[in-house]
C-alpha cells in the first residue's frame, strides 16, 4: 500500500463523523465538470496562497473520489486557478476572462483586501457570485457589502475582537499601533481602537505607524514606536515586513516588558520565518497544526503531508475548507444558476476540520473561527502555546450594526 493510499484511508475514516470527506454519492464523480474560477496572489503572496491552493486541490480530489457533486448528478468539481496580479485592475481583468473564456459558474479567492473589494464590485456589476475566501477588510461584508459577495475567513473586526478579548485582562492602557498602509491595516487598527477602547477604561493610542506594504523601514518604525514609550503594541504587519520588524525590535529591546498583540503572526506562513528570533508570549491569531486534535484535524494533517511532503499552513486549512463549502452549496442549490447558488449559500452549514461553519445570511459572512494563543519556541521551532479555537459566531458584528451598514 502506498503512503498516499494509507493517508486517504485514514482521512476517510477519521473524518466520517464530521462528513468532511464523504458525500452521499458512491464511486468517482462522472460527467462534465462544474468549474469554479479561483484567482489569487500566487506570485506575490506565495507563502499563504500556495499552501491554500494545495489545500483546495486535496479537498477537490477527495470530493470527486467520493462521488462528486451529488446535487448535480455526481458531476466532478473543478477549480480553475489564476494569478490575480495582486492589483485590483489585474484581478478584474482575470475575473472577466474566467467568466467568459473558462465559463466558470462563479469566482472565488483573492488575498489582498483592496483586490477583494474590487472583485466584490465586479460581482455586483456583473451579477455573478463571488466567494471572497481570504480578504479580511470589514468593508467587504459591511458598508461595501452586496448581495453577490460572500466571505469565508473571519474579518479584521472578528479576529481583532478575539485578540482584544484575550488581552484586555492585562489592563494595558497606553498602546502603539503599527500596520500596513492599505485597507486591511487601516481596518484592523480601527477595530482595535474601537474594541480595546470599549474594554479598557483610560485606553489611548500614543503612536501610530503605517508603513507601505512590503516596504517597511524597520529601523525608523521601531524607533518611532520606542520613542512613544507605550505599555502595549498592536501589530498588523505580516510577511517580510513582520520579519524585519521583529528582528529590529529584538535588537533594540522594543518588546521587552511590553504586551504585544499581533494579528496573523501565529500563522505558520509568517511565524516560521522568524525562527529562533520568535518573541515569547505575543498574543496572536494563528494555527498550530501539530496540536489541533478536534474534528478529525490530524487526519487532514496526515493526508496533506503525504501528498505535499510538507506541514499544512493556515492557508492550507482555509483552502481545504472552501471546496467542501462549495460542494454543500451545489448540493443544496441543485443548480449553477447565480440566484440559486446565492440562496443556497445563505444559512448553509458545512461540517469542517475546524468544526461546523455557517454562512450567516444577513451579512454573508461565515462563522469560520481562528486559533488564539501565544507565540513560543518548541526547541528551535516557532509555534503557539496556551491556544484555543474561537468560533467566529462568537465575535461577529451585531446584526443591528450590519443592518445599518448595509442599509437593510
Amino acid at each position: 500500500m502506498s503512503k498516499l493510499d494509507l493517508s486517504r484511508r485514514t482521512v476517510v475514516g477519521g473524518l466520517a463523523a464530521t462528513g468532511v470527506a464523504l458525500t452521499t454519492g458512491t464511486g468517482s464523480a462522472q460527467g462534465a465538470p462544474v468549474k469554479v474560477g479561483e484567482l489569487n496572489s500566487y506570485s506575490r503572496m506565495a507563502a499563504f496562497a500556495v499552501p491554500y491552493r494545495n489545500g483546495m486541490q486535496l479537498a477537490v480530489e477527495q470530493i470527486n473520489a467520493a462521488g462528486g457533486l451529488a446535487g448535480l448528478g455526481g458531476r466532478p468539481l473543478e477549480i480553475v486557478f489564476r494569478d490575480d496580479g495582486s492589483t485590483p485592475g489585474d484581478a478584474v481583468r482575470v475575473a472577466e476572462e474566467l467568466m467568459t473564456r473558462e465559463n466558470v459558474s462563479f469566482i472565488a479567492g483573492a488575498f489582498l483586501s483592496n483586490v477583494g473589494l474590487a472583485l466584490a464590485d465586479f460581482a455586483n456589476q456583473k451579477k455573478v457570485l463571488y466567494l471572497a475566501t481570504e480578504p479580511l477588510t470589514d468593508a467587504l461584508t459591511m458598508g461595501s457589502g452586496n448581495p453577490y459577495t460572500f466571505r469565508v475567513r473571519p474579518g479584521t473586526y472578528m479576529q481583532t475582537k478575539m485578540l482584544v478579548d484575550a488581552a484586555k485582562g492585562k489592563g494595558v492602557k497606553r498602546w502603539a499601533v503599527v500596520a500596513p498602509n492599505y485597507e486591511y491595516g487601516q481596518s484592523a487598527v480601527a477595530a482595535f481602537k474601537r474594541l480595546m477602547g470599549a474594554a479598557v477604561p483610560g485606553f489611548e493610542v500614543v503612536a501610530e505607524q503605517f508603513p507601505a506594504l512590503g516596504r517597511v523601514d524597520a529601523g525608523a518604525t521601531v524607533g518611532a514606536l520606542a520613542q512613544s514609550r507605550p505599555d502595549g503594541i498592536f501589530n498588523v504587519l505580516f510577511g517580510a515586513d513582520l520579519t524585519a520588524f521583529v528582528r529590529e525590535g529584538n535588537t533594540r529591546g522594543l518588546f521587552e516588558r511590553r504586551t504585544v498583540v499581533s494579528l496573523l503572526t501565529g500563522e505558520p506562513e509568517y511565524l516560521l520565518p522568524l525562527g529562533d528570533e520568535t518573541p515569547d508570549g505575543w498574543i496572536v491569531t494563528g494555527y498550530p497544526p501539530e496540536q489541533v486534535e478536534t474534528h478529525g484535524h490530524q487526519a487532514f494533517v496526515t493526508a496533506y503531508k503525504a501528498k505535499f511532503n510538507d506541514t499544512p499552513r493556515l492557508g492550507s486549512v482555509l483552502g481545504y475548507v472552501v471546496p467542501f463549502m462549495i460542494r454543500d452549496m451545489f448540493n443544496k442549490a441543485k443548480s449553477t444558476e447565480t440566484a440559486a447558488m446565492i440562496e443556497a449559500f445563505k444559512g448553509l452549514t458545512t461540517q469542517t476540520i475546524c468544526g461546523p461553519v455557517t454562512m450567516r445570511g444577513i451579512d454573508q459572512q461565515s462563522t469560520l473561527g481562528a486559533w488564539v494563543g501565544e507565540t513560543t519556541l518548541k526547541g528551535k521551532l516557532p509555534t503557539m502555546k496556551n491556544f484555543r479555537y474561537v468560533d467566529g459566531a462568537d465575535v461577529m458584528f451585531p446584526e443591528a450594526e450590519v443592518r445599518a451598514a448595509r442599509k437593510i
